[in-house]
């Protein structure tokens, strides 16, 4: 018993070795670069490709092709996807999330390009570097953790590289060459994926699939470390193989013994979906959503009628066996649901093969329990939409790059525990198609008819109030909150709906070709979906009609390897190539007014307190203000009930890291007035605000409204009770328009409609501007289109972060005019600014912050 131990914990040294490494890797990258390298497995699969090929094909002695391999070709790999991918995303400024999808479209490319070269087969024929000796992998691992560790320590090299980390633009200020810093993390980074492909080839078989996918799996390592500590990462990496190697000397009876067998065999994976929903994320709220695409027009219809006929052509041209074609609105489906969760709300979801696999499975299953094809089809599509809302609730409190490695990992846990299990598929009967079309092109037309009124559907949630919250939610997550869009909810309904999707397509994927096979939809191929979606444009409903039939084309009229390797070389590009629907889809047109055109404010157009009403309207009816008190305020107005007041209590908030933003502060808004708060940067005034409004909640300390405590409510729920907000910085959402905007804040109220308009009317945006895309306008016009979202919910409570910031001395003295109008019609203000001169001119009473304290 002791030395089945002792040889079970040297294999579980060896795999563990091998993840440690990946780790390693992974880690120095992310710290060098901020990237999550998506690609390592990839790297790792073609670096060990490129070992078997100069020592088995070209007859090369061992040690000389390893060197070569590993200091030559795999360092050349790295700084050749620095160069030609990742330099010029970091110079762009690219979020994170761009970022992972150009990481992913490198993953997809190189797979494509390893299978174009040396086929789609395993090979068992891997030449083994370190013999069978798990301690000497063990001490190449402990060797090169300390190189690193030593480098990074006490060497000018790591004292920049922890500059660049800390803050890049800052330490390009300094003199630090990051791009040399970013290129010898890639060149490293692909040094230890080289060596981890070499070292795990022989024990798991070559092929272009499942090495790339196993290293994926390890990443569960880095993220336990955080993507910062190397003893965490290589101390997980060592347990997690340890356990896993001991795991298989238990043998249950019965129905454990195929779970237990299961999770013997991919423990890793258990750890990686464990660490990307439970561990805190990687990177910061708001970094996982990927911008939106630019705005484009209403598509021709002409457009529409070509995507048509091509898709009734094979009913025109074709004979009674429509092999490939019959796929094509299946896959569509899928790729639909895609646009909704990532087009429409901005997440990265890479793992929608897992629910498209599933709603094939539940429909096979249900037709093998006597169900009618279409009856087994139509209950799959809830039951998938369930355990896609069962598995994002967790996912979706994730911010960061957490949420992109939860979607992933549960995509790689449903392909190992379910789909390609013997208990779950073992004796399963390919499902058949409904009676009346089992005909191939009887079932066509009625893929067809699904495919058209999926479209339908998710236009008509594109168009509405649900796809306005959707898109303001990528646009921009805490300004949507602000506005009263429940987020949480929302990306609960994205997730859902687009698990239904993938499980219609992917249960007509399955009755299209009779069969039911999991290694259709295994996770590299999700992650070939969404490198497609992606480049064709996430936010087009063209995109499934475009990428289905290209991609079904590419894999069966190509040769193997040639859809992945033009998606993923497409997908590399997407900062700097427009997705191809933007290029078939004209601009949307412009009004013949440009907002320039406008009259200011300031020219006396409007209402005596305000900015003027829209060209030819009424301004809305106003009290007159009082006269100004010592202060320069607006005295309150008498009679009439009060309204709701806001009161914070004994506010207490640390930042992460340590850091005391806020000290016992506590204060109270008089209702109809003008309260400002002043103080130097760094002081804690937009945390107040964020703890006022509900973006932050506080360690201790309360805040009141109307005497309840709203404390633990969020951003949402307080907008919803009369909390309106603004930003330090314009947030507002691009991808709509001015009117759009607006509406986004008065969809919660009783009738948006005419919320909408009145904000537009006090704010001077009535006009031609209210259809410009917001993307396009100047900073003073985008800070009127935050102050009408916020007024548009009919708040009685406004909080305004420094709103005079980026304005000129007109448009400044307009906003002083409406705050004073605003006041005198009874509304509660609290400004913070740096205009002094503002602050006179409208606030009765003034507190100072500093140090996180608050004077009066």
């Amino acid at each position: 018993m002791a030395s089945l131990t002792y040889e079970l914990t040297l294999a579980g040294l060896a795999v563990g070795s091998a993840a440690a490494l990946t780790g390693i890797g992974l880690i120095v990258t992310h710290r060098a670069t901020g990237v999550l390298n998506v690609a390592h497995g990839a790297e790792a699969m073609v670096c060990a490709y490129v070992f078997r090929q100069l020592v088995v094909v070209w007859g090369w002695p061992l040690w000389p092709a390893a060197l070569v391999t590993l200091l030559a070709v795999a360092p050349a790999l790295g700084l050749l996807l620095d160069r030609a991918v990742f330099r010029p995303l970091a110079r762009s400024g690219t979020d994170p999330a761009r970022a992972l999808v150009a990481s992913t479209g490198v993953f997809v490319l190189l797979v494509g390009a390893a299978v174009l070269l040396w086929g789609p087969g395993a090979r068992d024929d891997a030449p083994v570097l370190l013999g069978d000796d798990p301690w000497l992998q063990l001490a190449a691992v402990a060797a090169v953790a300390c190189l690193v560790t030593a480098v990074t320590r006490w060497t000018r090299f790591g004292r920049e590289l922890r500059a660049v980390v800390d803050n890049r633009r800052l330490a390009v200020l300094a003199g630090v060459d990051a791009d040399r810093i970013a290129a010898a993390g890639w060149a490293f980074g692909a040094c230890t994926a080289g060596l981890t492909g070499v070292l795990l080839a022989p024990y798991v078989r070559l092929d272009p699939y499942g090495l790339p996918l196993l290293v994926v799996e390890v990443m569960a390592v880095a993220v336990i470390a955080r993507m910062r500590s190397l003893p965490v990462a290589v101390g997980a990496a060592l347990l997690i193989g340890v356990t896993q190697a001991q795991l298989t000397r238990f043998h249950p009876e019965g129905w454990a013994e195929p779970l237990v067998r299961a999770v013997g065999a991919n423990l890793f994976v258990i750890a990686l979906l464990v660490a990307a929903l439970v561990l805190p994320g990687i990177g910061g709220r708001g970094h996982d959503v990927l911008p939106p695409a630019p705005r484009a027009g209403r598509t021709p219809p002409a457009l529409w009628a070509l995507a048509a006929g091509c898709l009734l052509l094979p009913l025109a041209v074709a004979g009674p066996d429509l092999r490939t074609a019959v796929r094509v609105p299946a896959l569509a489906i899928v790729l639909l649901s895609l646009v909704v969760v990532t087009g429409r709300a901005g997440q990265i979801a890479l793992g929608q093969a897992a629910y498209a696999g599933l709603g094939a499975l539940f429909t096979a299953l249900l037709s093998a329990a006597g169900l009618p094809p279409l009856a087994a089809l139509a209950l799959a599509v809830p039951l998938t939409g369930a355990a896609g809302l069962l598995t994002a609730g967790p996912a979706i409190r994730r911010h960061g790059l957490a949420l992109a490695l939860a979607t992933l990992a549960v995509g790689v846990a449903v392909s190992r525990f379910v789909l390609a299990q013997p208990y779950a598929t073992a004796g399963l009967p390919p499902p058949a198609r409904p009676a009346p079309f089992t005909t191939d092109r009887a079932y066509y037309v009625l893929e067809l008819l699904l495919l058209t009124a999926a479209l339908l559907l998710v236009a008509g949630l594109r168009r509405g109030r649900t796809g306005r919250a959707l898109a303001a939610l990528r646009d921009h997550e805490p300004a949507a909150e602000a506005a009263g869009v429940a987020a949480t909810r929302l990306k609960l309904l994205a997730f859902a709906l687009a698990a239904a999707l993938a499980a219609l397509g992917g249960g007509l994927l399955a009755m299209a070709t009779e069969a039911f096979d999991p290694t259709a939809y295994d996770p590299l191929r999700g992650l070939l979906w969404f490198a497609a979606v992606v480049t064709l444009g996430a936010d087009h409903l063209l995109t499934p009609l475009l990428a289905a039939p290209l991609l079904l084309t590419l894999d069966t009229a190509g040769p193997a390897g040639a859809a992945a390797l033009l998606i993923g070389l497409l997908a590399t590009r997407t900062s700097r190539l427009p997705p191809l629907t933007t290029l078939l889809t004209p601009p949307p047109g412009r009004p013949s007014t440009p907002a320039t055109a406008r009259p200011h404010p300031a020219e006396g157009r409007g209402t005596p307190h305000g900015p003027p009403a829209a060209d030819g309207a009424t301004p809305p009816t106003r009290r007159p203000a009082p006269g100004p008190t010592a202060a320069g305020g607006a005295a309150p107005p008498t009679g009439g009930p009060a309204p709701a007041r806001l009161r914070a209590e004994g506010l207490w908030f640390a930042h992460r890291g340590g850091v005391t933003a806020l000290r016992g502060v506590g204060i109270v808004l008089p209702a109809a007035q003008v309260t400002a708060v002043v103080g130097p940067n760094g002081a804690g005034k937009s945390t107040l605000f964020d703890c006022l409004a509900g973006a932050r909640r506080p360690r201790r300390g309360r805040v009141l409204l109307d005497g309840e405590d709203i404390t633990g409510r969020p951003a949402h729920a307080r907008a919803r009770r009369g909390v309106a907000r603004t930003f330090q910085q314009p947030a507002v959402f691009p991808s709509l328009s001015v009117e759009e905007n607006v509406r986004v804040g008065a969809d919660h109220t009783p009738r948006p409609a005419a919320a909408t308009e009145r904000a537009l009317l006090l704010t001077g945006l009535a006009g031609p501007v209210r259809a410009l895309p917001a993307a396009e306008l100047p900073t003073g016009v985008l800070r009127r289109v935050e102050l009408a979202r916020a007024l548009a919910g009919r708040p009685h409570t406004l909080l305004l972060d420094e709103p005079a910031a980026g304005l000129d001395a007109a448009e400044t003295e307009a906003l002083s005019r409406l705050l004073a109008a605003l006041a005198a019609d009874g509304l509660t203000v609290l400004v913070v600014e740096h205009d002094r001169d503002l602050v006179a001119a409208v606030a009765r009473t003034v507190h100072t912050m500093e140090g996180g304290r608050l004077g009066p």
